[in-house]
């Protein structure tokens, strides 16, 4: 089970293995959680009382033991949504700090793959008709295909065309098949050797994505800089083979 998408939410590792754990188990005790997810007691202890916090575990004493239990997993949902309508009411205010901002920066810094996946939804919503993209290569399938394809599914809604040059090692994963619309299309490029960089520009932001084992990306906000980079692009766009 791909457990990421529960780590996104807030859930920590320690969280994830004891709800999994009491899934599976049913009504327990902590013994029997204990070892089935090879915590620390301290730790399982700690963490059941943080479920239960939450919400996502119950239990009932029985004499001098606990008996836990996972809630229903679709009470998830509505914790999410719970914790998107409470966010939804300050963001007004959020927005209005922001545009009060005396200075907007125009480079940002970005780590691991929960920091590029940041970066690149800002880049969605930076306008624009097309998304150009080179350099990428399979070190980029660290995200998701399932992640990928929502990303392109939400770009095409906006009505935004995708021009994307892969890397020659991307052919096989067919991403024309993947993102299955009329508004991209793709171009492939051997380079010679596995590039660890992606650039991404859109309107006036360029994105890098430096695929190491931990990803940095680096966003540049300047109209200036976008217009050489995507000339760039346009140069390769145009040396690439379908």
């Amino acid at each position: 089970m791909n457990t990421e998408i529960l780590q996104d939410i807030g859930f920590t590792n320690a969280e994830i293995k004891i709800y999994l754990a009491l899934l599976e188990l049913g009504t327990s005790t902590a013994g029997p959680i204990l070892e089935k997810s090879g915590l620390q007691n301290s730790v399982v202890h700690m963490t059941l009382n943080k479920l239960i916090d939450k919400g996502f575990v119950t239990f009932v004493k029985e004499g001098k033991r606990n008996h836990y239990q996972a809630a229903d997993p679709k009470h998830i949902v509505e914790y999410i949504n719970e914790k998107k309508e409470r966010y939804e009411q300050i963001l007004p205010e959020l927005l209005l700090k922001q545009t009060q901002a005396k200075e907007k920066p125009e480079v940002k810094m970005f780590r691991s793959i929960k920091g590029i996946k940041e970066m690149l939804l800002e880049l969605l919503d930076a306008n624009g008709k097309e998304h150009h993209t080179f350099g990428s290569s399979v070190k980029s399938l660290m995200i998701s295909d399932a992640w990928w394809i929502s990303y392109h599914k939400k770009r095409a809604e906006k009505g935004i065309l995708a021009k994307l040059v892969f890397n020659e090692s991307l052919r096989e994963w067919n991403a024309a098949k993947k993102y299955s619309n009329d508004l991209v299309q793709v171009k492939y490029h051997k380079a010679g050797f596995e590039p660890l960089t992606e650039t991404i520009i859109r309107n006036d932001k360029v994105g890098i994505i430096i695929w190491t084992d931990k990803p940095i990306g680096i966003l540049i906000h300047n109209k200036e800089a976008a217009e050489s980079y995507d000339k760039y692009w346009r140069i390769l766009w145009n040396a690439a083979k379908k």
